[in-house]
């Protein structure tokens, strides 16, 4: 197989979604949400994911670019948002499963699809909990010495007394910052990470319809509009197309500002379906 290709890694999961008085399961996971946009603006992709269930490879965009990694339990999610109105404001529980992504795992598939260093172009990593990337797994892939680009949130979950679920700092932030070009968070997960030193990091912080801002290796900030949606059906996974929306764009040699601007107008036009984006 000679080609460059985004690797795009990170677990599927069995989602619940409750808007209002209405529920429906469905399909999630960011590396889900996320497959659909690299299908329509980056077509040079692979996915990994880890689950049990190996049927939900069928409900990804092109399942011959999806390959999954076999464990014996698969991450739900319940997400609820209270107020239809409101769709900012979100309160989410999991099973927190303990599937790991493990070194040997990847080699496996990489010695499969026969991936090399020589071809890939950038790594994705979009962790659901903090079980999911070891060190010894964030290390391998740093090694292929390509851009990786990181979504915080996962690293940041963790299970409050076996009851509940919170964000925190991680032990492992230090190896998060370092094998990281870009990392994107939400403001409240910016929050928690602000007193650590990112210098050389380009953050992507997103903050719902208010918008978001890119602060760049400099430290600079760009302030980038929400482009308004008038007509919202569901707001899980906008963040994850956001993210990957801004990837496309940068892949492709678009500025921080255009990528931004993209990448919001990608996610608002997601949040007018139910599911992941469509064009």
């Amino acid at each position: 197989m000679d080609y460059m290709t985004l690797v795009l890694i990170g677990p599927v999961c069995e989602d619940l979604i409750i808007i209002g008085e209405d529920k429906e399961s469905k399909v999630g996971g960011a590396s889900f949400y996320q497959s659909f946009v690299y299908d329509e603006y980056y077509n040079d992709y692979l996915v990994i994911v880890n689950a049990s269930n190996a049927d939900l490879i069928d409900s990804f965009p092109d399942s011959s670019k999806a390959k999954l990694i076999l464990k014996d339990d698969t991450h739900h999610f319940i997400n609820e948002y209270p107020d239809r109105d409101n769709l900012d404001i979100r309160n989410q529980s999991t099973n927190f499963a303990n599937i790991p992504i493990l070194t040997e795992d990847l080699e496996n598939i990489f010695d499969e699809c026969e991936i090399g260093s020589g071809n890939i172009d950038a790594f994705v990593l979009t962790p659901l909990n903090s079980n999911d990337f070891p060190i010894e797994t964030l290390k391998f892939i740093k090694s292929f010495d390509v851009p990786i680009y990181v979504s915080l949130q996962g690293f940041l979950r963790f299970m409050d007394d076996d009851v509940s679920l919170i964000l925190k700092l991680s032990d492992n932030i230090k190896t998060i910052f370092e094998i990281s070009d870009t990392i994107f968070m939400d403001e409240r997960e910016f929050d928690i990470i602000k007193c650590e030193k990112f210098a050389g990091l380009t953050l992507v912080v997103t903050n719902g319809s208010k918008g978001s801002r890119i602060i760049d290796v400099n430290g600079e900030s760009i302030k980038i509009n929400a482009v308004k949606c008038d007509n919202i059906k569901d707001a899980t996974g906008s963040g994850d197309t956001y993210m990957a929306a801004y990837i496309s764009a940068i892949l492709n040699n678009k500025s921080y500002q255009n990528s931004a601007d993209f990448a919001s107008l990608i996610a608002s036009e997601k949040l007018k379906n139910f599911g992941p984006y469509k064009k």
